[in-house]
């Protein structure tokens, strides 16, 4: 049943053509049986058939045309003196195909028709010895035939119309889910590309200095060249880990969890030991807390390490053998302060003026990307007297893009 129903669907025009035929077939049996008439009368009525039975066929291929073909057979019939035949119910079926159809002025021609139809019928053909209420009937019951086929076909239309609404709405929310999928996507690799710039910065510059210190005392000092490579080799070791975790993300498929080996995201209280780790690296630094420490955001805590990481990079990049660092960090009420500031002699005026772009990275640019992200403010630059600071102002509460 449902195949037969499917192809009825995918032929209209072959499904409308048999109810052509069969509405032929009846109309001229009834025709050929009437007697009384004159041979213009036989032959309008004989045209009208074939031409309502054409309605039936083409109705939905070309349903403007067959209406005005519809109403040159009534019109026909009128002058001939046909009073009417069977075909006739032709003229409710392209009534309803006009309705349901989007030419709204064929539409209310249509209707307008189906409301003169009946007038002219009872002009045309008065009830003689009929009292007035019987013609009010008459003509209603003629009527509600047509009203009936033109609310079903506008009915219709303003179903499919309805439909089509949805369809397109659904189509566009695919298109706006697809959409976000792929700027979750981009926003997801941009962080993880200022993750991996922050590793590999931060660790591979503490393994260079290392490595350098250990060549330069590796006869003068084994124990001290021993202690640079035992720091290169916990350098090392905490780098992969936290590769092996932004790795794990990118390999993880969608609907698993599995992945890499996962290791927590760092947070304000292992910004202690960093500073320890640079300091073991040769870079004397200051660490002081301001203020009651409390539980802060991820987001926020995560950023004010990678700031604390990037700006000590940057000051053994930049700062000379001389330098030295301090990290202060202050809790407000609402929010989170950081000051990282060196004395040594920093980067060129060209490279944070021009954006931040640190001539092998964009340093300063990801730094402004995960304070903004947050909601934060972020000020850098050259201090008073030498040296460069970066001061950094991190909300409580996200209020970023």
């Amino acid at each position: 049943m449902h195949r037969l129903y499917d192809f009825l669907r995918r032929h209209p025009t072959g499904v409308d053509t048999f109810w052509a035929v069969l509405l032929f077939g009846i109309s001229m049996l009834a025709t050929a049986e009437e007697h009384g008439v004159s041979g213009t009368q036989q032959a309008v009525n004989v045209v009208t058939v074939v031409t309502l039975s054409l309605v039936i066929a083409l109705r939905r291929r070309a349903p403007v045309p067959m209406l005005f073909l519809a109403i040159a057979s009534g019109l026909a019939q009128l002058a001939a003196d046909v009073q009417g035949t069977i075909a006739d119910i032709a003229m409710l079926a392209i009534v309803y195909t006009v309705a349901s159809g989007p030419v709204r002025w064929a539409s209310r021609l249509a209707l307008a028709g189906g409301l003169a139809a009946p007038v002219l019928f009872l002009l045309r053909w008065p009830l003689v010895d009929r009292g007035i209420g019987s013609v009010l009937i008459s003509l209603a019951f003629l009527t509600a035939p047509f009203v009936l086929a033109w609310v079903l076909g506008d009915s219709m239309r303003t179903r499919r119309a309805y439909w089509a609404q949805l369809e397109e709405r659904a189509a566009r929310l695919e298109k706006d889910r697809e959409q976000q999928a792929r700027m979750a996507v981009t926003a997801e690799r941009a962080r993880i590309a200022r993750e991996l710039h922050d590793v590999v910065a931060h660790n591979v510059s503490v393994m260079v200095v290392q490595a350098d210190g250990a060549a330069y005392v590796l006869d003068a000092s084994p124990d001290q060249a021993k202690q640079a490579l035992e720091t290169i080799s916990g350098t090392g070791r905490q780098a992969l880990a936290e590769m092996r975790r932004l790795l794990g993300v990118l390999r993880t498929e969608e609907g698993t969890t599995e992945g890499g080996d996962y290791v927590p995201q760092p947070d304000v209280e292992q910004i202690g030991d960093l500073v320890e780790q640079v300091r073991g690296a040769g870079l004397p630094v200051q660490y002081e807390v301001e203020g009651a420490p409390r539980p802060l955001p991820s987001g926020v805590e995560l950023t004010a390490y990678r700031i604390v990481q990037e700006a000590l990079t940057n000051t053994r990049k930049h700062g000379g053998p001389e330098a030295g660092a301090s990290v202060r960090l202050t809790y407000f009420d609402d929010g989170l302060g950081l000051l990282v500031e060196d004395d040594g002699r920093g980067a060129q005026h060209e490279l944070y003026e021009a954006g931040g772009a640190d001539g092998m990275g964009h340093g300063l640019i990801g730094m402004r990307e995960r304070v903004g992200m947050v909601g934060g403010t972020l000020d850098a630059g050259p201090r008073p007297g030498g040296g460069f600071r970066i001061s950094v102002l991190l909300p409580v509460k996200p209020g970023g893009r």
